[in-house]
């Protein structure tokens, strides 16, 4: 048999029996391996035990141990991560390069100075019995300079110009405990939510108790927030309720959209919209305008992009039309929306529950208040959302931020049970001209109780 006979019969064999032939390596593509060098097995671990409940903002209290267990996991591992397994191996740290071009880094401009930014709180005080609710809004700074916190069944007063400690009312068991708190523009009224649906209006200055509006919802009033003399109410039912506060049939206009409890409430400046969140994961906007009283208002804006509960909400003091919204445990991103057209102008991921937001008045500058893992403050600088400080010291979640009058100084409450203040925003002296009795707050307060 000559050479060409063999070739030729070879070539039959392979081309009758093609799967007897081995694949080279790069044809097995169906094939994917895990190096376990590259995967951590510890953070594996945590992914595989943590709890998959999504959409619950309020956790089920666990041992302290497995707190520690949790807190050092988090510390130690980046919680952003989303795969278990790993295909390759891991980046090698990268290396400083060298600066050849000495005249570039001369020519280049330097950079502004920061503003100082105290990274601990001026001071802290205990707040015992505050609740440990997300969908709860029990701290408010009113215009007169007064900060007012539900403690359990108790509504406190502080007068940050003379440092007077005061209790505006304790209401009963059956009835309680108090689940918001709300000043009206005057700084002198306050609305209190309740536990049973009802909600209360007091004058702050002579301690008496105004009137009660009840029929507004059929289980409690976790959220509030004032337009002129209407009261907007919020409750575990997901309705909304405009109540004017001057006249004897106080409910004037609902709204009607939210399926869960609306947590969150917030009015514009130009009191003509509305911005609602709740626990079904939507953001709503609505438009005074077209408020009826006959049947449930249409929302100008239903937004869905949030994958959690919706509670932090602020309107941009600078840009009338700019609303940011935080997003609980299962979503972590604070979004920006311009309300006129509904369009998302940004979302950024903050790796933990957005519990509150506040705009720095004097600056373009926003500031967060997060849960797990850090329980920390953030202060954000607007547009380009960069870090500007992170204020830590609370070692549970920031739940409730209010703001001095003067836009200078931060009350936060976390369910650690401490209330502190932070001077974010810059001194009074410097951003704004303010009363001289509010430039040293709370001087003469060492306890809440």
């Amino acid at each position: 048999m000559d050479a060409g006979s063999v070739v030729s019969s070879a070539t039959k064999s392979q081309s009758r029996s093609p799967l007897l032939q081995r694949k080279k390596s790069r044809e097995n593509l169906d094939r994917f391996i895990p190096n376990r060098s590259a995967m951590d097995f510890d953070y594996a671990h945590y992914m595989l035990t943590s709890d998959p409940k999504k959409g619950k903002e309020n956790p089920i209290p666990s041992s302290p141990s497995r707190e520690a267990y949790q807190k050092r996991l988090a510390e130690t591992f980046n919680m952003n991560r989303t795969r278990i397994l790993a295909f390759k191996n891991k980046p090698p740290t990268p290396i400083d390069t060298i600066v050849t071009d000495i005249s570039s880094v001369q020519q280049s401009k330097p950079a502004k100075a920061r503003r100082y930014i105290p990274q601990t709180s001026e001071r802290t005080l205990d707040a015992p019995d505050l609740q440990d609710d997300y969908y709860l809004n029990l701290l408010d700074w009113g215009s007169s300079n007064v900060l007012a916190i539900a403690l359990g069944d108790t509504v406190y007063l502080w007068d940050a110009a003379v440092g007077n400690t005061s209790e505006l009312v304790t209401v009963d068991e059956e009835i309680g405990p108090v689940t918001s708190v709300k000043w009206a523009p005057d700084g002198r009224h306050i609305a209190v939510g309740l536990n049973n649906s009802d909600v209360q209006l007091w004058d702050s200055a002579s301690n008496k108790l105004l009137r009660t509006m009840k029929g507004c919802h059929g289980s409690r009033v976790g959220s509030l927030d004032w337009n002129n003399h209407i009261l907007t109410t919020g409750g575990m039912d997901g309705r909304i309720v405009n109540n004017d506060v001057r006249i004897r049939s106080h409910i004037v206009e609902t709204y009607s959209g939210h399926h869960q409890e609306v947590c969150g409430l917030k009015w514009s400046a130009s009191g003509q919209h509305l911005a609602s969140g709740g626990n079904d994961n939507l953001l709503h906007i609505w438009d005074r305008s077209t408020a009826s009283v006959n049947s449930p208002t249409q929302w100008l804006h239903r937004l869905e992009d949030h994958t959690a509960a919706v509670k932090a909400l602020a309107w941009c003091p600078f840009q009338s039309n700019l609303l940011a919204s935080g997003g609980g445990g299962g979503d972590k991103c604070i979004k920006f929306w311009n309300t006129n057209t509904g369009a998302c102008l940004n979302s950024v991921d903050t790796g933990s529950q957005v519990c509150a937001l506040l705009w720095n008045q004097n600056e373009r500058e926003l500031l967060s208040s997060h849960g797990f893992s850090q329980n920390q403050l953030t202060l954000w600088k607007y547009p380009s959302m960069v870090k500007m400080a992170e204020l830590t010291g609370h070692t549970s979640r920031v739940l409730f931020m209010a703001q001095s009058p003067d836009g200078c100084t931060v009350a936060s409450a976390a369910g650690d049970e401490t209330l502190r203040f932070w001077n974010v925003f810059g001194s009074p002296a410097v951003a704004k001209a303010a009363p001289k009795a509010a430039s040293q707050p709370f001087a003469h307060i060492n306890r809440i109780r």
